[in-house]
């Protein structure tokens, strides 16, 4: 099986195109060994017929570098159809059906941003203004879920994590268990710091307590504590496909 999204390179070949303070911090004695196990696992996988994705496993470190992220959405591991992973957590291109956890996003921002409707799936414009996109797992096998949990990425998002909170300003979007037990990380940081966290935008969890998804009003949070600090705020009515946004989103707050 193949797909236009699915892996077929190799992770040194993209780690060139990172961000350059991302390649320093990849290329530290303690994480490049795991980048290159990592590496080997998935050309072993390759060659025994498995189906990787997504094409660009380190993709959002080539679009965005430490000094603009000033948001971090943490995902899980990336979405595991044909088609669908980007390398961005939650995104999905425009032409595909979008998913049930984006579909719940999309309808906070409407509930916060007075029914604003936004044409497409695709994230990017999201990290063009400084949104981190963050899987905590970067690979998976077509039509397993996790599969590769255990294959040591959370050390490197791990180390990602502990590099942002060390900047001086930056939102965190925690969403559901696995996004909030990065907490400690982010509070041994030196940066300053708004951790929001509710559940996961699921539909099993979206409107379930103790802390439902829907309602959180994490969007106009976010954006109010950037503005607080001269930061410019998201302009979340913004998709890739944002030529066609018949409405504007009022960042007036």
């Amino acid at each position: 099986m193949s797909a236009s999204n699915s892996f077929n390179g190799s992770l040194p070949d993209q780690l060139m195109r990172c961000h350059p303070q991302w390649q320093a911090l990849f290329n530290q004695p303690s994480l490049r060994p795991v980048l290159d196990n990592i590496n080997h696992f998935l050309g072993e996988r390759l060659q025994a017929g498995a189906t990787i994705y997504p094409a660009v496993p380190l993709k959002i470190f080539e679009q965005l570098g430490p000094e603009d992220t000033r948001v971090v959405i943490l995902g899980q591991d990336p979405y595991h159809g044909p088609g669908q992973a980007q390398g961005l957590a939650f995104s999905v291109p425009d032409h595909i059906r979008t998913p049930p956890s984006l579909r719940n996003i999309f309808k906070e921002l409407a509930r916060e941003y007075n029914n604003i409707k936004l044409e497409g799936n695709d994230l990017n414009a999201w990290v063009s203004q400084g949104v981190m996109l963050l899987n905590t797992v970067l690979t998976v096998e077509n039509a397993q879920p996790a599969s590769h949990a255990r294959l040591g990425w959370h050390s490197i998002t791990d180390a990602v994590i502990s590099h942002l909170a060390n900047q001086a300003h930056c939102v965190f979007l925690l969403w559901g268990a696995h996004a909030q037990s990065k907490i400690p990380l982010i509070m041994a940081g030196q940066g300053k710091h708004l951790i929001l966290k509710s559940n996961h935008p699921s539909p099993l969890s979206a409107s379930r307590p103790p802390e439902p998804f829907l309602g959180n009003g994490h969007f106009k949070a976010c954006n109010e504590w950037l503005s607080a600090h001269a930061l410019p705020p998201v302009n979340w009515s913004l998709t890739h496909n944002d030529t066609k946004q018949k409405q504007q989103l009022d960042l007036n707050i």
